[in-house]
Protein backbone atom coordinates (compact mmCIF):
# COMPACT_ATOMS: atom_id res chain seq x y z
CA UNK A 1 0.00 0.00 0.00
CA UNK A 2 1.38 3.41 -0.94
CA UNK A 3 1.80 6.17 1.63
CA UNK A 4 0.83 9.74 0.90
CA UNK A 5 4.10 11.69 1.34
CA UNK A 6 2.15 14.81 2.30
CA UNK A 7 0.38 13.14 5.22
CA UNK A 8 3.00 10.76 6.61
CA UNK A 9 4.30 11.25 10.15
CA UNK A 10 7.42 13.05 8.92
CA UNK A 11 5.54 15.35 6.55
CA UNK A 12 6.17 19.08 7.16
CA UNK A 13 2.43 19.62 6.67
CA UNK A 14 1.71 17.20 9.54
CA UNK A 15 4.34 18.87 11.69
CA UNK A 16 2.88 22.29 10.82
CA UNK A 17 -0.49 21.17 12.17
CA UNK A 18 0.98 19.49 15.24
CA UNK A 19 3.04 22.55 16.20
CA UNK A 20 0.06 24.80 15.62
CA UNK A 21 -2.10 22.71 17.93
CA UNK A 22 0.63 22.43 20.59
CA UNK A 23 1.30 26.15 20.71
CA UNK A 24 -2.40 27.01 20.64
CA UNK A 25 -3.09 24.73 23.60
CA UNK A 26 -0.08 26.04 25.51
CA UNK A 27 -1.42 29.57 25.00
CA UNK A 28 -4.88 28.36 26.08
CA UNK A 29 -6.46 29.65 22.89
CA UNK A 30 -9.48 28.11 21.20
CA UNK A 31 -9.51 27.29 17.51
CA UNK A 32 -11.99 30.14 17.10
CA UNK A 33 -9.59 32.60 18.74
CA UNK A 34 -6.77 31.55 16.42
CA UNK A 35 -9.13 31.72 13.45
CA UNK A 36 -9.96 35.34 14.25
CA UNK A 37 -6.26 36.22 14.31
CA UNK A 38 -5.61 34.41 11.02
CA UNK A 39 -8.64 35.90 9.34
CA UNK A 40 -10.17 32.52 8.53
CA UNK A 41 -12.83 30.19 9.89
CA UNK A 42 -12.61 27.76 12.80
CA UNK A 43 -13.10 24.91 10.32
CA UNK A 44 -10.04 26.05 8.39
CA UNK A 45 -7.99 26.11 11.60
CA UNK A 46 -9.20 22.62 12.41
CA UNK A 47 -8.18 21.42 8.96
CA UNK A 48 -4.74 23.01 9.31
CA UNK A 49 -4.17 21.22 12.60
CA UNK A 50 -5.38 17.94 11.10
CA UNK A 51 -3.05 18.43 8.08
CA UNK A 52 -5.98 18.17 5.67
CA UNK A 53 -5.47 21.73 4.43
CA UNK A 54 -2.24 23.11 3.01
CA UNK A 55 -1.32 26.36 4.80
CA UNK A 56 -0.78 29.54 2.85
CA UNK A 57 2.23 31.79 3.22
CA UNK A 58 0.09 34.34 5.07
CA UNK A 59 -1.11 31.59 7.46
CA UNK A 60 2.50 30.80 8.30
CA UNK A 61 3.51 34.43 8.74
CA UNK A 62 0.57 35.21 11.01
CA UNK A 63 1.20 32.12 13.13
CA UNK A 64 4.84 33.14 13.52
CA UNK A 65 3.74 36.59 14.68
CA UNK A 66 1.16 35.09 17.02
CA UNK A 67 3.35 32.48 18.71
CA UNK A 68 6.93 33.62 17.98
CA UNK A 69 8.16 30.03 18.05
CA UNK A 70 11.55 29.09 16.63
CA UNK A 71 12.69 32.69 16.67
CA UNK A 72 9.54 33.70 14.84
CA UNK A 73 10.30 31.57 11.80
CA UNK A 74 8.99 28.10 12.71
CA UNK A 75 5.88 28.16 10.54
CA UNK A 76 7.37 30.05 7.59
CA UNK A 77 10.21 27.51 7.58
CA UNK A 78 7.77 24.61 7.57
CA UNK A 79 5.77 26.34 4.83
CA UNK A 80 8.91 26.52 2.67
CA UNK A 81 9.45 22.80 3.21
CA UNK A 82 5.86 22.08 2.19
CA UNK A 83 6.37 24.02 -1.03
CA UNK A 84 9.75 22.40 -1.61
CA UNK A 85 8.37 18.89 -1.52
CA UNK A 86 7.01 18.94 -5.08
CA UNK A 87 10.46 20.14 -6.14
CA UNK A 88 12.45 17.65 -4.11
CA UNK A 89 11.87 14.13 -2.87
CA UNK A 90 11.29 13.77 0.87
CA UNK A 91 14.82 12.50 1.45
CA UNK A 92 16.36 15.42 -0.41
CA UNK A 93 14.41 18.15 1.39
CA UNK A 94 16.19 17.33 4.65
CA UNK A 95 19.55 17.39 2.84
CA UNK A 96 18.92 20.73 1.11
CA UNK A 97 17.53 22.47 4.20
CA UNK A 98 19.36 20.83 7.08
CA UNK A 99 22.72 19.59 5.79
CA UNK A 100 23.90 21.70 2.83
CA UNK A 101 23.41 25.05 4.63
CA UNK A 102 25.75 24.10 7.49
CA UNK A 103 28.32 22.05 5.56
CA UNK A 104 31.94 23.13 5.64
CA UNK A 105 32.83 21.07 2.55
CA UNK A 106 30.58 19.58 -0.13
CA UNK A 107 31.92 16.98 -2.53
CA UNK A 108 29.79 15.84 -5.43
CA UNK A 109 29.87 13.35 -8.27
CA UNK A 110 27.53 13.65 -11.25
CA UNK A 111 27.74 11.18 -14.14
CA UNK A 112 24.87 12.53 -16.28
CA UNK A 113 24.11 16.21 -15.67
CA UNK A 114 25.63 19.43 -14.40
CA UNK A 115 25.31 19.22 -10.60
CA UNK A 116 22.18 20.86 -9.23
CA UNK A 117 24.04 23.46 -7.17
CA UNK A 118 25.65 24.80 -10.35
CA UNK A 119 22.71 24.60 -12.76
CA UNK A 120 21.41 27.74 -14.42
CA UNK A 121 17.69 28.43 -14.31
CA UNK A 122 17.22 27.62 -18.01
CA UNK A 123 19.17 24.36 -17.76
CA UNK A 124 17.25 23.26 -14.67
CA UNK A 125 13.90 24.11 -16.27
CA UNK A 126 14.66 21.93 -19.30
CA UNK A 127 15.74 19.05 -17.04
CA UNK A 128 12.53 19.19 -15.04
CA UNK A 129 10.34 19.64 -18.13
CA UNK A 130 11.24 16.09 -19.13
CA UNK A 131 10.04 14.49 -15.90
CA UNK A 132 7.10 12.14 -16.56
CA UNK A 133 3.59 13.53 -16.03
CA UNK A 134 4.89 16.78 -14.56
CA UNK A 135 2.75 19.94 -14.64
CA UNK A 136 4.02 23.44 -15.49
CA UNK A 137 3.38 24.47 -11.88
CA UNK A 138 5.48 21.59 -10.59
CA UNK A 139 8.28 22.49 -13.00
CA UNK A 140 8.39 26.06 -11.70
CA UNK A 141 8.31 24.84 -8.10
CA UNK A 142 11.26 22.57 -8.73
CA UNK A 143 13.20 25.28 -10.53
CA UNK A 144 12.60 27.70 -7.64
CA UNK A 145 13.79 25.08 -5.16
CA UNK A 146 16.93 24.38 -7.18
CA UNK A 147 17.81 28.05 -7.52
CA UNK A 148 17.31 28.56 -3.80
CA UNK A 149 19.80 25.77 -3.08
CA UNK A 150 22.50 27.58 -5.02
CA UNK A 151 22.24 30.61 -2.75
CA UNK A 152 24.57 28.96 -0.24
CA UNK A 153 27.43 29.69 -2.64
CA UNK A 154 26.76 33.43 -2.31
CA UNK A 155 27.02 33.56 1.47
CA UNK A 156 29.79 35.56 3.10
CA UNK A 157 31.35 32.26 4.21
CA UNK A 158 30.27 29.67 1.62
CA UNK A 159 31.14 25.98 1.83
CA UNK A 160 34.07 24.61 -0.12
CA UNK A 161 32.48 22.91 -3.14
CA UNK A 162 34.50 20.19 -4.87
CA UNK A 163 32.76 18.97 -8.03
CA UNK A 164 33.53 15.89 -10.08
CA UNK A 165 31.48 15.51 -13.28
CA UNK A 166 31.69 13.13 -16.20
CA UNK A 167 33.10 14.90 -19.25
CA UNK A 168 30.10 13.68 -21.27
CA UNK A 169 27.95 16.15 -19.34
CA UNK A 170 29.38 18.95 -21.50
CA UNK A 171 27.90 17.49 -24.69
CA UNK A 172 24.66 16.05 -23.32
CA UNK A 173 22.14 18.41 -24.91
CA UNK A 174 19.78 20.01 -22.41
CA UNK A 175 17.60 22.54 -24.20
CA UNK A 176 19.30 24.14 -27.17
CA UNK A 177 22.77 25.53 -27.89
CA UNK A 178 21.93 28.80 -26.12
CA UNK A 179 21.05 26.96 -22.90
CA UNK A 180 24.25 24.92 -23.08
CA UNK A 181 26.44 27.95 -23.80
CA UNK A 182 24.93 29.78 -20.85
CA UNK A 183 25.35 26.77 -18.57
CA UNK A 184 28.96 26.10 -19.51
CA UNK A 185 29.71 29.80 -19.27
CA UNK A 186 28.35 29.80 -15.74
CA UNK A 187 30.58 26.86 -14.84
CA UNK A 188 33.60 28.82 -16.04
CA UNK A 189 32.44 31.85 -14.07
CA UNK A 190 31.73 30.09 -10.80
CA UNK A 191 34.98 28.10 -11.04
CA UNK A 192 36.89 31.38 -10.56
CA UNK A 193 35.69 31.53 -6.98
CA UNK A 194 38.30 30.32 -4.50
CA UNK A 195 35.75 28.05 -2.80
CA UNK A 196 34.68 26.17 -5.95
CA UNK A 197 36.63 23.48 -7.77
CA UNK A 198 35.35 21.71 -10.91
CA UNK A 199 37.09 18.67 -12.36
CA UNK A 200 35.93 16.62 -15.31
CA UNK A 201 36.30 12.86 -15.21
CA UNK A 202 37.39 10.68 -18.12
CA UNK A 203 34.43 8.83 -19.64
CA UNK A 204 36.32 5.56 -19.33
CA UNK A 205 35.87 5.71 -15.56
CA UNK A 206 33.34 3.07 -14.54
CA UNK A 207 33.49 3.57 -10.78
CA UNK A 208 30.72 6.16 -10.82
CA UNK A 209 28.20 4.66 -13.23
CA UNK A 210 25.92 3.61 -10.36
CA UNK A 211 24.73 7.19 -9.87
CA UNK A 212 25.27 10.64 -8.43
CA UNK A 213 26.12 11.34 -4.81
CA UNK A 214 27.30 14.04 -2.43
CA UNK A 215 29.44 14.01 0.70
CA UNK A 216 29.08 16.75 3.32
CA UNK A 217 31.72 17.50 5.94
CA UNK A 218 29.90 19.09 8.87
CA UNK A 219 31.09 21.38 11.70
CA UNK A 220 31.68 20.70 15.39
CA UNK A 221 32.93 17.17 14.95
CA UNK A 222 29.67 15.91 13.48
CA UNK A 223 30.01 12.80 11.30
CA UNK A 224 30.11 13.17 7.54
CA UNK A 225 26.74 12.87 5.78
CA UNK A 226 26.02 11.50 2.32
CA UNK A 227 23.16 11.54 -0.09
CA UNK A 228 22.96 9.01 -2.89
CA UNK A 229 20.61 9.62 -5.79
CA UNK A 230 18.71 7.29 -8.10
CA UNK A 231 15.94 7.54 -10.67
CA UNK A 232 13.21 6.56 -8.19
CA UNK A 233 14.47 7.29 -4.70
CA UNK A 234 17.44 8.49 -2.73
CA UNK A 235 19.05 8.20 0.63
CA UNK A 236 20.56 10.51 3.22
CA UNK A 237 22.78 8.77 5.75
CA UNK A 238 25.48 9.23 8.37
CA UNK A 239 25.93 5.48 8.80
CA UNK A 240 29.72 4.96 9.01
CA UNK A 241 29.70 1.91 6.73
CA UNK A 242 27.71 3.66 4.01
CA UNK A 243 29.71 6.88 4.33
CA UNK A 244 32.98 4.98 4.03
CA UNK A 245 31.70 3.15 0.96
CA UNK A 246 30.83 6.45 -0.75
CA UNK A 247 34.17 7.98 0.24
CA UNK A 248 35.95 5.02 -1.34
CA UNK A 249 33.92 5.39 -4.51
CA UNK A 250 34.63 9.13 -4.60
CA UNK A 251 38.37 8.52 -4.37
CA UNK A 252 38.19 5.86 -7.09
CA UNK A 253 36.43 8.36 -9.38
CA UNK A 254 38.80 11.17 -8.49
CA UNK A 255 41.73 9.12 -9.77
CA UNK A 256 40.21 9.47 -13.26
CA UNK A 257 39.71 13.25 -12.96
CA UNK A 258 41.56 15.72 -15.14
CA UNK A 259 43.42 18.56 -13.37
CA UNK A 260 41.28 21.60 -12.76
CA UNK A 261 43.05 23.84 -15.27
CA UNK A 262 42.64 21.19 -17.97
CA UNK A 263 38.98 20.70 -17.03
CA UNK A 264 38.24 24.40 -17.39
CA UNK A 265 39.98 24.47 -20.77
CA UNK A 266 37.80 21.55 -21.89
CA UNK A 267 34.66 23.36 -20.72
CA UNK A 268 35.65 26.47 -22.69
CA UNK A 269 36.37 24.45 -25.83
CA UNK A 270 33.03 22.64 -25.72
CA UNK A 271 31.19 25.87 -24.94
CA UNK A 272 32.44 27.27 -28.25
CA UNK A 273 31.12 24.16 -30.03
CA UNK A 274 27.54 24.92 -28.99
CA UNK A 275 26.60 27.21 -31.88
Amino acid sequence: MSVDPFSGPDSPRVRFGAEMRRLREEAQLSQGAVASRLGCTQTQVSRLEAATRTPSKSDAERLDRLFGAGGGTLFTGLHRRILARPGSPDWFTSWAEEIEPIALVLRSWDPLLVPGLLQTESYARHVFNHAPLITPEEVEGRVETRMRRGEILDRSVPPLLLVLADEGVLRRRVGGPEVMREQLGYLLEVAQRPTVSIQLVDQQCLSGVLGAFMIAELPNGQPDAIHVDSSTDGQVSVDPIQVTSIWNRYEAIRRWAYPEHMSLKMIEEVRREWI
